[in-house]
């Protein structure tokens, strides 16, 4: 059977996803095609039509077009509880009412338009509920084959925003729904706004910062409370609508004036500096601090019984939260589905089809998902770029990246099929020698342009992998962040976060093998078996896709490197 999975019905991070018999052939975002971050607003009709082109599928041998937002009844708690909490906006309290299904509506009929460009016209349409969604794109393709806990937290879907339920036997059994405006996602969001960032898009940033400040200084609880069964959020002050909300230069915001007043004027400008380093500290130990406690309440039966537990879900991506989850008692692995944010949903519809149709669906083993450019196409894009590129064909990328490496420089690495998912997993990516010191601050100022406080991770062999984090727990996808070993901090100083801890991605020669050529060859150069790595994109871009978009964003920068395929890219500054 033929599953084509499409994200994008609430309204960001559309995607696509194609499964055949059971076995992911291929997912991308649509950002990356169309050069636009999140691709607001946007179907995945490129990264459908390379889905297809990749599956060597034609639209009309399509079975099954998977959608992950479904109808919800007038008879679920879900629409009954948003109307209920929002009676301060008594149009939306009465349209979740009478008329719930406006939005599944709106997006199954641009599905549906969608279908027909694509040329589409055999398959028959599945909408899937967005939370079923997650926790497919968890369960079904972590590999886990006894009871497992499944956890999906993000800002909302139709109307859930939390949900808990175990798999079993190929099956999902949901345990309990939180629905909109009770959100631990949402509320992080608001905070990120808060904070001077752009909500969807800036958590992680938060979670970047909390390090640097105190999460005792100020107590922000009254912003979400967890009762031992019911979760609420303080819509007085976060997570609000209408004319709740805080407005400035004519944007609304989903905080209040009521948390200006309390907290103080809402941060602007690159600096971490006083009160909101400690308001980020703290907002992130109260995500950390409720979501465990509800987890335990919860699954934590299933946790103790198996040792199983599986995440998705945009809060699924807050790599600290991961950290201590992990640390649970009786925890033994959990894996993290690295699309874990709406992207994700596109794989999550489709392996949810899947297995409801008793299709034996295969476990993810790897996230290069996307296209691959061979070298000559590479070359032909260097040949047409306007910038005029020098450029060579080298006989060993790995070797030829590493000496450039070790001589203290940062390099674009394009190598592959591109990664699916926020993480460049070493196929797009900017990379450098962490045992050079000041290698990270050259990264942020000169190529990055982004925050100097926020942390770059380490991709690591496997081999060493366990010496360095202190644990045998996989780590394929850098959605953890682990202690980095005392003895291992001095020679990696790059790596290592504030709170000496570092977001690791373990490399293995099957799913990578230039990618741990390469760093196999810096550890024979350098001693040090590690590269600093981040995704190869500039402030406020999607990841690289393209050999063109990878030559557009090296002449747009100060990079002096870039290795695509077998081809070397010089700037005229450099020595080759």
């Amino acid at each position: 059977m033929i599953i084509l999975g499409l994200s994008g019905a609430l309204g960001h991070d559309s995607s696509a996803a194609i499964m055949v018999d059971g076995k992911i052939i291929a997912a991308a975002e649509e950002e990356r095609f169309i050069r636009d971050k999140h691709a607001k607003n946007k179907l995945p009709l490129e990264a459908a039509r390379y889905c297809l082109k990749e599956a060597g599928v034609r639209p009309d041998q399509v079975d099954v077009v998977a959608f992950p937002y479904g109808e919800i009844p007038l008879s679920s708690a879900a629409r009954w509880h948003y109307a209920k909490r929002h009676w301060y906006a008594p149009d939306r309290a009465l349209d979740a009412l009478f008329n719930g299904n406006r939005r599944y509506r709106r997006n199954r009929d641009k599905a549906m338009q969608l279908m027909r460009d694509l040329g589409i016209n055999k398959a028959e349409f599945v909408p899937v509920e967005h939370h079923l969604a997650h926790a497919s794109s968890a369960y079904h393709l972590s590999g886990f084959k006894e009871k497992t806990a499944i956890v999906g937290i993000d800002g909302k879907g139709e109307y859930a925003t939390t949900f808990f339920g175990y798999g079993e036997n190929g099956k999902i059994h949901k345990i309990k729904e939180f629905y909109d405006p009770d959100s631990l996602g949402g509320m992080y969001g608001a905070i990120t706004e808060y904070l001077g960032f752009e909500m969807l898009d800036g958590e992680f940033k938060v979670m970047g910062m909390a390090p640097y400040g105190d999460p005792t200084k100020y107590d922000l609880s009254r912003l979400v409370e967890f009762d031992g069964d019911d979760l609420k959020v303080n819509t007085k002050l976060v997570n609000v609508v209408g004319l709740r909300r805080y407005k400035e230069k004519g944007k609304g915001y989903y905080f209040t004036p009521e948390l200006v007043e309390w907290l103080g004027p809402k941060r602007e400008g690159d600096e971490i500096d006083d009160p909101y380093i400690h308001y980020a500290a703290s907002v992130q130990a109260l995500l950390e601090d409720i979501a465990l406690k509800m987890i335990d309440h919860y699954v934590g039966d299933i946790i103790r019984e198996t040792g199983r537990i599986c995440m998705a879900g945009g809060v699924a991506l807050n790599v600290k939260l991961n950290q201590r989850i992990i640390a649970m008692p009786g925890v033994k692995e959990l894996f993290v589905q690295p699309a874990s944010g709406d992207a994700g949903t596109a794989l999550g519809a489709a392996s949810f089809v899947a297995a409801e149709r008793g299709e034996p669906v295969q476990a993810m083993q790897h996230a290069y998902l996307g296209p691959s450019f061979t070298t000559e196409e590479c070359i032909a894009a260097c040949e047409v770029h306007p910038a005029k590129p020098t450029f060579y064909r080298i006989e060993n990328a790995a070797q030829k990246g590493a000496e450039l490496l070790a001589a203290g420089n940062p390099l674009a690495w394009f190598q592959g099929r591109m990664e699916f998912g926020p993480r460049a997993l070493g196929c797009r990516s900017i990379l450098g020698d962490p045992s050079h010191s000041g290698v990270a601050d050259r990264i942020n100022a000169q190529i990055k342009y982004r925050e100097r406080w926020r942390p770059f991770c380490p991709s690591m062999l496997d081999r060493v992998a366990v010496d360095l984090l202190q644990t045998e727990h996989p780590a394929p996808y850098m959605t953890f962040t682990f202690d980095v070993a005392d003895h291992w901090k001095p020679r990696i100083p790059e790596v290592v976060h504030e709170d000496g801890t570092a977001r690791a991605q373990v490399v293995t020669k099957e799913t990578n093998p230039r990618y741990y050529a390469l760093i196999e060859e810096l550890e024979r150069l350098r001693g040090v078996p590690v590269v600093l790595n981040t995704s190869l994109n500039r402030r406020g871009e999607p990841m690289i896709c393209s050999p063109a978009d990878a030559l557009n964003m090296f002449y747009g920068c100060d990079l002096q490197y870039l290795i695509m395929e077998d081809v070397l890219v010089v700037k005229e500054t450099a020595s080759s």
